[in-house]
């Protein structure tokens, strides 16, 4: 049977598991059971879960890639550059344990954008809930495309199907085990699902060091005298100095996890605080392990693909009069070119172009779709969710019975997918490998507003009492940190990375601060 096949088999069996799980945990669901599991989610199995829709396909594929990089100081870092991240990742979870939870849990939310209408007026709840809505749509999807490229490149062109005929696939698996559930089957298939990311991780890492006779710790020696594990960055111009990574991680996860939905709604459907609490910090800690494995993954992956012929090469190209290096890493061909596959091609290179054997690309493949449908079941029920919830005010609407608002919600489930599709092929036509790390980039504009916002509710007592004011304010301060960020890039050396939502933020909570109601400092009971 063609290895292609066989690939495609274990895909289809996995996705009949996952309608199975979907089965059992949908009957008699209701849209509570969609939105946030009717809070009677277990806190291990959501700790569990979280690994896989925090990893996605982007750690998967990308983070091992990125170890073999040789030139540091600008995305997509190098060596081991990126664990500066996780720690600063680690930092932020402790806060949004401490802070956000007990604020959600003592307001019973169900969407975490309520607050915002609380506190504030229902504009702050539905700009807020709006920017979720656009911040996850396109980091949801770029994630999507990073992984369905690969399964068509590597896999599925040869069998002449085309890219979007696999993407409408896709979707319509993560759509057919969403569809009733929601949040309650979401809960059990993640867990699933990181199970067999980590044990793909596993089994490739025990089989690079068995192939190549080298114990962990052996490798991890020749890993570091190819300067393949340099950690700390000091160049303070750079994107990647370690001091804004560490600061730039720990509130991209405040911001992309505590307020963020599609985490929360999670986080939230556990049955008590105290239990939520645990979820959050084992899952801080987990992800500590798990991603340093991934970087020595991503080590060995480089040994391994050199010592089956694999060379670095320089292109030297000019562009309007000026030279530019790019580093090449790959195999070379016939006529002694070689074929780039550092970067997000290595591992898929190497696991499904004959240089692995057929199991560990069987491995590879359950890992990757592991990988592809935590990030996408999660991301579409949670803006289906924001949507009915904050911009429909759908709990509060008495006017419809159960069995419409039901009926409603599966309506713009349907929409939101059609829409995640669309989002698909615009990064297909678009077709830049580079567009990740713009994504990462694009989250700081996006998230920045609601940082600062959140920020300025939990921080002051000020009310904000124009209408549009918070609108207005939250509107322009990602345009003002463009500029910023373009004025810095041109006419200095200092180079703005993680820490683009730290600014975005604060220019957020800044106007706020310059337009509040000093006369009204009394805040809402609810807090």
């Amino acid at each position: 049977m063609n290895p292609a096949t066989v690939l495609l088999l274990f895909v289809f069996a996995y996705f009949i598991g996952l309608l199975v799980i979907s089965y059992f945990t949908s009957r008699n669901a209701d849209n509570q059971s969609f939105f946030i599991g009717n809070k009677k989610s277990k806190w291990w199995l959501v700790a569990f879960g979280m690994i896989g829709t925090s990893l996605s396909g982007v750690t998967f594929i990308s983070v091992p890639g990125t170890v073999g990089k040789m030139t540091a100081g600008d995305y997509p870092f190098g060596g081991f550059e990126y664990y500066m991240m996780v720690i600063g990742f680690f930092l932020g979870y402790f806060i949004v344990a401490a802070v956000l939870l007990p604020l959600y849990y003592r307001m019973n939310l169900t969407s975490i954008y309520t607050y915002l209408g609380r506190r504030f007026n229902v504009e702050a709840h539905k700009i807020g809930s709006l920017f979720f809505i656009i911040s996850r749509s396109i980091g949801a999807t770029a994630r999507l495309y990073l992984v369905v490229n690969v399964l068509q490149i590597f896999l599925l062109a040869d069998l002449g199907v085309p890219f979007w005929l696999t993407s409408a696939i896709i979707l319509l698996m993560v759509l057919l085990y969403t569809f009733e559930g929601g949040v309650k089957t979401i809960v059990i298939t993640d867990t699933l699902q990181t199970s067999f990311m980590i044990l793909s991780l596993v089994v490739c890492i025990g089989f690079i060091l068995s192939n190549l006779n080298l114990s962990a710790g052996e490798a991890y020696s020749t890993l570091a005298a190819k300067d393949y594990t340099h950690l700390i960055n000091l160049d303070v111009n750079s994107k990647t100095f370690f001091l804004k990574t560490v600061l730039g991680g720990m509130f991209i996860t405040i911001a992309m996890t505590g307020l963020d939905q599609e985490m929360m709604q999670k986080n939230i459907s556990v049955d008590n605080l105290k239990n939520s609490k645990k979820n959050m910090l084992t899952f801080a800690a987990t992800l500590l392990v798990v991603n340093l494995a991934f970087l020595f993954l991503g080590g060995l992956l480089y040994l391994f693909a050199m010592e089956n012929g694999a060379v670095y090469s320089q292109i030297v190209s000019v562009v309007n009069g000026t030279e530019s290096i790019t580093n090449v890493f790959g195999f070379k061909d016939a006529a002694g070119n070689v074929t780039n596959v550092m970067g997000d091609d290595l591992f898929p290179a190497l696991s499904l172009q004959g240089y692995f054997p057929l199991f560990i690309a069987v491995i590879f493949i359950i890992g990757l779709i592991s990988a592809l449908f935590p990030s996408a079941d999660g991301a579409l029920t949670a803006v289906t969710s924001s949507y009915c919830v904050d911009l429909l005010n759908m709990n509060e609407d008495q006017t419809k019975t159960e069995k419409q608002k039901k009926r409603l919600r599966m309506k713009i489930h349907l929409i939101f997918t059609t829409i995640f599709f669309i989002l698909i092929m615009i990064f297909k036509a678009i077709n830049d490998k580079s567009i990740v790390y713009l994504i990462m980039e694009v989250a700081g504009y996006t998230y920045g507003p609601l940082l600062g916002l959140f920020a300025f509710g939990i921080l002051t007592k000020f009310q904000i009492t124009r209408k549009y004011a918070i609108i207005v304010i939250t509107l322009l301060a990602p345009v003002l940190t463009y500029l910023l960020n373009y004025l810095v890039t041109e006419n200095t050396a200092y180079r703005i990375g993680v820490e683009l939502i730290i600014i975005n933020g604060l220019l957020t909570f800044i106007g706020l601060w310059l337009i509040r109601n000093k006369h009204h400092k009394q805040v809402v009971s609810t807090l």
